[in-house]
């Protein structure tokens, strides 16, 4: 064989070696420990985002929330006065909570309106916030006790229930917790203070939230040692919570609110002597907030005066709903447990204590199952189950049923789950608080011992003027047209 035919039959770097090269580095990027809080983050989002929209399919709304924030939404979409009709018509929601965050939303509505776009939004962020979590644990106690932190997190009841309830402004403040208290672990004050001061925009009360991080950072400072400019920006926050957050309670709120005042007072200071909290329920929660999640560890860090703010209002509050485990209200404080485990356990394992020692080696793995076993009894579970994909007859008759209502009609309604379904296309008041406006149609739930046909006498003592005929009824769901007069 010559030398020109040997080189041309000489093997040589192939395609295929290039090919299995090249499979392999990808391979390998794919299991680097860093990705960890993104793969872990990424499989939580679609999770979040198949139980919300699947429960959104099937009607299981649990109250008018998402129709509320649709409402604003759809107004900042349209570069509009962030109104919410079912608050009562013209309602500047602004007025109600101060939540001017959920604008951020506005250009993606506008690309693809409707309310799956707020709860997959919503799934996104929640998911988002395992990213901190994961990250500072897997840097602070290694790969397989920081992936058991962030599965605990991502399971964790507060935060599944959050999800469970349809769509709230809390999804913001949850990841912006969780990179901030990051930071304050990791000891980049001024990174912490960024993610931090966005707080103020969620919603009222976290501006005291921002000062209680201010105030943990004081603590961690006196703790490992003084540093002037570090302690000088943890004032600086405390100052710019507490401000941010009486300026918004008495002078943004009230600007925005039809009655010049903050209508959520009286959830404080309502009529009467105020309601003493139960004390077994007190300590339920509490319990439910630290022991699963955190095996009480959580107790030994400083980053845990970031929660206090939260569980103060909910219970010194008349609301009785606020005390308990269940909607949305303990989604906050889930990134704060578990980033100030994540720093006791650290410390832990440089404890003279054996017996601590061996507590915090453990503690991972176990809260991680707890995380896993609860879910059995959480909304995530019903991914597992056949029904969750199936939408009911019955549900897509309803669904037919609503879409005869044409686009631009005004609605008043008391169905929460039908009111997801008109929010995006029609004007949508909830029922009784019309303030004067006759709507065009009727939207009501039968129930409570009422029929039916009772339904248009009703409908017509709440509009003295105006007569209305039953459009249609399909289960428990009758909508009732006005009839034009003669």
């Amino acid at each position: 064989m010559d030398s020109a035919a040997a080189a041309v039959s000489a093997p040589g770097p192939s395609a295929a070696g290039t090919q299995v090269g090249s499979r392999t580095t990808w391979q390998k990027a794919l299991r680097a420990p860093r990705l960890d809080p993104y793969w872990l983050a990424g499989t939580l989002f679609v999770l979040y985002a198949t139980l919300s929209v699947t429960r959104h399919l099937r009607m299981l709304t649990m109250s008018w929330d998402l129709g509320i924030f649709e409402q604003a939404i759809r107004t900042y979409a349209h570069l509009q006065t962030p109104v919410a009709d079912l608050k009562g018509p013209g309602t500047n929601i602004l007025g109600d909570h101060f939540s001017p965050v959920t604008a951020l939303l506005a250009p993606f509505y506008r690309l693809f309106p409707g309310p799956v776009t707020l709860l997959i939004a919503q799934a996104a962020l929640f998911a988002l916030s395992a990213v901190p979590v994961t990250r500072l644990a897997a840097g602070k106690l290694g790969r397989a006790r920081g992936l058991a932190i962030g599965v605990a997190y991502g399971f964790s009841w507060g935060v599944q229930r959050a999800v469970d309830f349809d769509f709230h402004e809390i999804a913001f403040a949850v990841p912006l917790l969780a990179f901030s208290l990051e930071a304050v672990v990791n000891r980049r004050w001024r990174t912490a203070a960024w993610w931090a001061l966005p707080l103020v925009l969620v919603k009222e009360d976290l501006g005291v939230t921002v000062a209680a991080i201010g105030v943990a950072i004081l603590v961690s400072l006196r703790r490992t040692g003084r540093d002037p400019r570090a302690m000088r920006l943890a004032c600086g926050l405390v100052a710019i919570g507490l401000a941010a957050t009486a300026l918004t309670l008495t002078v943004a709120i009230p600007a925005f609110n039809n009655t010049g005042s903050y209508d959520y007072w009286q959830k404080l200071d309502g009529e009467g002597p105020a309601p003493t909290i139960p004390l077994l329920t007190a300590l339920r929660t509490l319990l439910w907030i630290l022991l699963p999640t955190t095996g009480l560890l959580a107790l030994r860090s400083p980053v845990l005066i970031a929660a206090v703010p939260t569980v103060a209002w909910r219970f010194v509050s008349h609301d009785d709903h606020y005390w308990g485990t269940d909607w949305h209200y303990n989604a906050v404080l889930m990134p704060i447990v578990f980033v100030a485990l994540t720093d006791a356990l650290a410390k832990a394992h440089h404890s003279p204590r054996a017996w601590l020692r061996r507590y915090a080696g453990q503690l991972p793995a176990a809260v991680a199952g707890a995380a896993l076993a609860f879910s059995a009894a959480l909304p995530l579970y019903g991914l597992t189950e056949p029904a969750t994909y199936r939408i009911p007859e019955s549900v897509r008759a309803t669904e037919r049923l609503l879409q005869r209502i044409p686009d631009g009609a005004t609605v008043e309604a008391s169905d929460v789950a039908s009111i997801s379904r008109l929010t995006s296309r029609c004007r949508v008041f909830w029922i009784g608080d019309t303030r004067g406006i006759e709507p065009d149609y009727l939207v009501e739930r039968v129930g409570d011992g009422r029929a039916a046909k009772d339904l248009a006498a009703d409908a017509e003592r709440m509009h003295p003027n105006t007569r209305y005929e039953m459009f249609g009824a399909e289960g428990a769901t009758v909508v009732l047209k006005r009839v034009a007069p003669a």
